[in-house]
């Protein structure tokens, strides 16, 4: 079976209509407003991206950006997991995922040019940030995104919401802390 199609299937499944809406609006330059207003799934969203060559097995940068541009990165891992970037037993288990992609989103709201100095205090190299910072200039959100990536790589298995918000604390963002544990309580995720 085309794994590419599979992934494409389960990313689907875990849409939602709001976030297929959000999909479709970002969308509406690429597929028209007419042929927009026809989609009523995911799966029909990534066929008429498939036709028009957006996406393909080994083109998968288009739909890693819209689903982080709709705050979907439960659903980016899964575009790794396709990639052999992270496979499933590297990651934590779901309920410890939907906890550390909860924080994540708080976190990258409100950390700001901080995050240089957090991710030394979550152990990423310096060499990393360098990279980090190398491959996103003057884009502060795709950075913080990309020091977590870089952090769960590093931790598979291992990583916890717990040692994102203790990293906080250490580097005195003590308000930042709060808003992600009040943020994880209202989502029933603590």
């Amino acid at each position: 079976m085309d794994r590419f199609k599979v992934m494409l299937l389960d990313i689907s499944e875990r849409l939602g209509q709001e976030n297929l809406g959000k999909l479709k609006f970002l969308c509406k330059g690429i597929i028209g407003k007419k042929k927009s207003e026809e989609i009523t799934s995911g799966i029909q969203l990534f066929e008429c991206l498939i036709e028009r060559a957006e996406i393909a097995p080994n083109k998968t940068e288009l739909l890693r950006e819209l689903l982080t541009k709709i705050g979907q990165q439960a659903l980016v891992e899964r575009i790794d997991i396709y990639e052999g970037q992270a496979i499933p037993a590297d990651l934590p288990d779901e309920a410890e995922l939907a906890k550390i992609n909860c924080a994540i989103e708080v976190i990258v709201k409100e950390l700001g040019r901080n995050w240089l100095r957090y991710g030394r205090k979550l152990g990423v190299t310096e060499a990393k940030l360098e990279g980090i910072q190398e491959k996103h200039p003057r884009k502060l959100e795709e950075q913080v995104r990309e020091l977590f990536k870089e952090w769960k790589k590093m931790r598979k298995a291992e990583a916890n919401v717990a040692d994102l918000i203790g990293a906080l604390r250490d580097c005195s963002l003590n308000y930042t802390a709060d808003v992600v544990q009040k943020e994880l309580h209202n989502a029933n995720v603590s």
